[in-house]
């Protein structure tokens, strides 16, 4: 990694440019550009994953973090290629103004003609399609389930500000559930008269479960509280009895079904490189997130009254 101090994006995309061909390799077949919003304490570990991810899917990765804004504008960068990743990183630290502006740095330094998806790994806006650099992507990824504080409602915000693009990896983790749901109801063609989510009290993974299943289902999802580890029980009830998906650890499922003996399901907790991989590998918006977010939006306004007629002895 070559360190610049007090830089500017012009010499951090000559320094790219430099370290490709000190390499021996001019064109790196780049697909995309990751864009990475962090925090000082998070960029590391965001970075690693990030490498990691770039294996399968080759990206000229810019590591974004927003210092102080007090002070005089400076921008530093790490800038570098290979160390088992594939394609080139910068972490970029903005002190100051520039803070404010944070695109008049990364813009130049996107690919051309191809597509750009910024990741905030931890504090994510209320609006990521009105963040400046939001506005730059095709993709916009969150993670309601990293944020530092009150997560059940940083999932309810990227729900209710959904735009084309947008994701939330608390939406990616569920995929295996919604797999495996829709296979057992292929397997049990019954009307589903009623539903249940078992998670621990705060997980906007099951919130976005519960949400989706309501509005595949069209019936009532009752939200239950365990000990985890996330979500560790759905149960579909049908006329023929109940389908139920038990995960107690976190690794492997039961599934059982009206008539049939009981099933183990491999239904591990995935890791946060594998979730981003998933993310990576669609780069057009998601209809079925913008169904299960709007589903969540609505239950949210309705309940919103309700909360504002109780008393304070309620």
């Amino acid at each position: 990694m070559i360190e610049l101090i007090d830089t500017d994006a012009a010499a951090i995309a000559a320094e790219l440019v430099r370290a490709r061909r000190r390499s021996g390799s001019p064109a790196m077949g780049m697909i995309m550009t990751l864009v990475i919003v962090a925090d000082s304490d998070d960029a590391d570990e965001a970075m690693s994953v990030a490498r990691s991810a770039s294996q399968e899917h080759p990206a000229r990765i810019l590591g974004v973090i927003l210092g102080d804004k007090r002070g005089a504008s400076q921008v530093d960068a790490k800038v570098g290629i290979g160390s088992g990743a594939s394609g080139e990183r910068a972490l970029i630290q903005l002190t100051g103004e520039v803070t404010k502006h944070p695109a008049s740095v990364v813009l130049p330094l996107l690919l051309p003609d191809s597509p750009v998806v910024v990741w905030w790994p931890g504090h994510a806006p209320r609006d990521p399609s009105a963040d400046p650099l939001g506005r730059l992507a095709t993709r916009r990824i969150t993670d309601a389930a990293a944020a530092p504080t009150s997560k059940k409602k940083a999932i309810l915000h990227q729900c209710l500000s959904y735009a084309p693009g947008n994701t939330d990896l608390a939406w990616t983790r569920i995929t295996g559930w919604r797999a495996l749901l829709a296979a057992a109801l292929d397997q049990n063609p019954g009307k589903v008269n009623a539903a249940s989510v078992t998670a621990e009290r705060v997980s906007p993974s099951a919130d976005l479960l519960a949400a989706w299943l309501g509005d595949r289902l069209k019936c009532d999802v009752t939200r239950r509280t365990s000990e985890g580890p996330g979500i560790t029980a759905v149960v579909l009830s049908t006329k023929e009895g109940d389908v139920t998906i038990s995960r107690p650890d976190g690794r492997l499922a039961t599934l059982s079904s009206p008539g049939q003996p009981d099933r183990p399901v491999a239904l591990k907790r995935r890791a946060l490189d594998e979730l981003l991989n998933e993310e990576l590998r669609r780069l057009d918006p998601d209809d079925v997130y913008a169904a299960t977010a709007k589903r969540m939006a609505r239950s949210s306004d309705r309940a919103a009254p309700a909360r504002r007629s109780r008393s304070p002895k309620e």
